[in-house]
């Protein structure tokens, strides 16, 4: 049995809807066990078991955990290859992962310096420069992400939702916090409201009780 610990509406849902997807291609089941890090859950004794640096996601397998999102999916699509979550060409496969890589490691970093500013600098006097700062940035790289989805027939790589199409739902997810109107990258935002409403994707959102749009605008 394969079992996810997942913050709900974090990185951890690019796994979450990849498990999902999984199930529903061949019936690989999984558990899911939510980590409420508001309520610091991702501190207690159990959770450090499972990840010493108190993150999410963590997949564990066979009582072994494996962390960090790059690591999970590529874990996966070898164990299941048969779902094609990702390209089987090397090359192809390497390009699918470059993209992953930077939505992963450049993108939700700059989206940290906007909701999290206090991790990157202790002098509240900042904050808002790092918030106003990387909020363009992070816009940026949504622009770029946008690039990518245009070519998606209906998905990343074809007829089922992968890593790809969660990652991206989820940044745009992001923006809205940071006062991102999802509608103003309109092929983005058309992409996701196609993966959110595939039904592993739906699943997935409705376990976590996520709500795509999150934008307000303001008043």
């Amino acid at each position: 049995m394969l079992e996810l610990h997942y913050g709900p509406g974090t990185c951890s849902f690019v796994v979450h809807a990849g498990l999902e997807t999984i199930r529903a291609a061949i019936g690989q089941d999984f558990a899911a066990h939510a980590v409420r890090l508001h309520k610091g859950e991702h501190l207690s004794a159990a959770h450090l078991a499972l990840n010493p640096l108190g993150q999410v996601p963590v997949l564990v397998v066979e009582g072994r955990p494996l962390t960090q999102v790059l690591a999970i999916a590529d874990y996966l699509d070898r164990r299941f290859p048969q779902v094609g979550l990702l390209p089987a060409d090397p090359w192809a496969r390497a390009q699918a992962m470059s993209q992953l890589a930077f939505m992963n490691n450049t993108a939700h970093p700059t989206f940290a310096h906007v909701f999290k500013p206090h991790l990157f600098a202790e002098d509240e006097a900042v904050h808002a420069e790092l918030k106003r700062f990387n909020t363009k940035r992070f816009r940026d790289h949504l622009e770029r992400i946008q690039g990518w989805v245009a070519q998606a027939t209906p998905f990343w790589f074809g007829e089922r939702p992968s890593f790809h199409d969660a990652y991206a739902l989820t940044l745009l997810r992001w923006g809205g916090y940071a006062g991102i109107d999802p509608q103003g990258l309109p092929a983005l935002w058309a992409h996701a409201q196609r993966v959110a409403a595939s039904a592993p994707v739906a699943a997935a959102m409705a376990r976590e009780k996520l709500e795509l749009n999150v934008y307000r605008a303001a008043a």
